[in-house]
């Protein structure tokens, strides 16, 4: 953990027992200028103790409470005298530890549910809430007895024991899941908690976090130079720009060409970072060498391994030239959140961001500016460090670029075909307003041939499909449903402005059981 923002803010610390929701009970506290972080559910009194937060929550999980191996809090943790919130789950738990009773409820309850707020509820969690409001249940247990000193504060048809409090312990508990949008005050009761109960300022933002950021990173490096990769998305962009603010012309971007780039993105990546930005910037062209390794391959996998393997013979060629004694890298909570679940991590860092193990074959140390961020808090920082918004809401780009996203062989010709066909495909979404409520988009060169007639002649020419997804987290998507007459429009530009193309597919895969990209 990051102490120096523990001690600079009031902290909550989230219990994780292995929810689905668990990362969006931390962005409902962030969204409500409290910081907060998740921690394994099994974290110890001591701990807790020494990193002295301002209350806990503990998060709902798929277990029940009374079987042989479900996770429980460790000894003494509600003993503290610090303030609890329970949600499903950790209501559960709370009500086992404490004396009372959870069996298996016989009428399940999953879906929307009317909560009744007690005249007590409105003293605490409920403040200035309406009496009565929808709360969505994802539960088949039920609370059988509640622990002595504790009292209902609201309630449901089917749920006796929907919201509980112990007013002079501060212990509450909710039955339902306030952190997701299905419960209309969702985010007004978590902000209740933290505010009202727990007395969080509410000073967690990103214009405090720039100054606390810069601050840090220029204890940590001194006079010493840092070197860090940029590829012109979201999070290497934003890491770039706010190292530059941190210490200028100490820390050296390099972008490498690796010859799969979407149209003009290196001259883009390049204006946007220096020109725009300001950063000092390496541009590195490289790809004439990643184009000679990738002809003639037509596995995905070997595809990934060489722009991989090749980058990192190059950024590696770089950074010892620079002399840097750092390493910066756009790493974001989520990435490294470790071992916070009874099940193990619920995340770990990704390949694509340790950048191959570069800082050890290295020997360079690790900056990560962004460790403590989700992606929206991301693109905040970068709006208030005055990025673009272009460059703040781009699509995510796989590493690999497009050399996954043309099947098959890569050759000039098809790379040329893909890079015109994804061009037009961005452009209309832009100019219909679409871009913005897509999650990703993208245009895929398909490794067959059709058969087509283009005036009086008989064609047989590539096939390009469209590819646009709405999502969240990117683990599941669903295939955004473009107006027809925008993928006309589409499908009409690609077939006549690009030669050796002649039909046009659009893809209705969900994920699952697809994935996003196609290779």
């Amino acid at each position: 953990m990051d102490e120096r923002v523990e001690k600079s803010h009031g902290l909550i610390l989230i219990l994780d027992f292995g929810s689905q929701y668990s990362h969006l009970i931390a962005r409902r506290v962030r969204d409500a200028s409290v910081f907060c972080e998740l921690v394994a559910h099994d974290i110890s009194a001591e701990k807790i103790k020494a990193l002295n937060p301002k209350g806990l929550i503990l998060s709902g999980g798929p277990a029940s409470v009374y079987e042989k191996d479900a996770p429980h809090l460790s000894p003494g943790v509600l003993d503290l005298e610090i303030p609890v919130l329970g949600i499903c789950y950790g209501l559960q738990e709370i009500t086992r530890t404490l004396g009372g009773s959870v069996v298996a409820h016989e009428k399940k309850e999953y879906g929307y549910a009317q909560l009744t707020v007690s005249s007590l509820g409105k003293e605490a969690l409920f403040i200035d809430l309406e009496d009565d409001f929808s709360v969505w249940m994802s539960h088949g247990d039920k609370i059988d007895q509640l622990p002595e000193g504790f009292v209902d504060c609201g309630t449901t048809a089917n749920t006796e024991h929907a919201a509980v409090a112990n007013v002079d312990r501060k212990i509450y508990g909710l039955q339902f899941h306030p952190e997701v949008t299905h419960t209309k005050f969702g985010t007004h009761i978590l902000s209740n908690f933290v505010h009202e109960i727990c007395h969080c300022v509410g000073d967690w933002s990103m214009k405090n976090f720039i100054e606390e950021a810069t601050e840090e990173i220029r204890k940590m490096v001194g006079g010493e130079r840092v070197i860090g990769a940029v590829s012109g998305g979201v999070d290497s962009t934003v890491a770039a720009v706010l190292m530059k603010k941190a210490i200028g012309d100490q820390f050296q971007a390099v972008f490498v060409n690796n010859g799969v780039l979407r149209k003009d993105e290196d001259t883009e990546v390049q204006n946007r970072m220096r020109d725009k930005c300001g950063v000092h910037l390496t541009y590195v062209d490289a790809s004439e060498e990643f184009l000679a390794k990738l002809a003639g391959v037509t596995e995905p996998e070997t595809k990934r391994k060489i722009i991989g393997n090749t980058f990192i013979e190059i950024f590696e060629r770089e950074a010892k030239a620079s002399g840097a004694k750092f390493l910066l890298q756009g790493t974001l909570y989520p990435d490294v959140i470790e071992s916070v679940s009874h099940k193990g991590p619920s995340a770990t860092i990704k390949t694509h961001h340790n950048v191959g193990g570069l800082p050890e074959r290295m020997n360079l140390k690790l900056v990560e500016p962004l460790r403590l961020l989700f992606k929206d808090e991301v693109r905040t920082l970068g709006l208030i460090l005055g990025i673009e918004e272009d460059s703040i809401y781009r699509h995510p780009f796989p590493g690999p670029g497009l050399s996954i996203r043309i099947l098959g062989e890569i050759t000039r010709e098809r790379l040329s075909v893909l890079k015109e066909a994804d061009s037009i495909f961005i452009h209309e979404l832009r100019e219909a307003g679409l871009y913005r409520k897509i999650g990703q988009a993208f245009a895929v060169l398909l490794p067959c041939k059709a058969v087509g007639v283009m005036g009086d002649f008989r064609t047989y020419e590539e096939v390009i499909a469209l590819r646009a997804v709405e999502t969240t987290d990117y683990m599941t998507a669903h295939w955004f449903n473009l107006p027809y007459d925008l993928l006309q429009r589409v499908s009409t530009r690609i077939v006549n402005e690009i030669r050796g193309v002649n039909r046009v597919t659009y893809d209705i895969t969900s994920k699952p059981p697809g994935t996003i990209e196609w290779e």
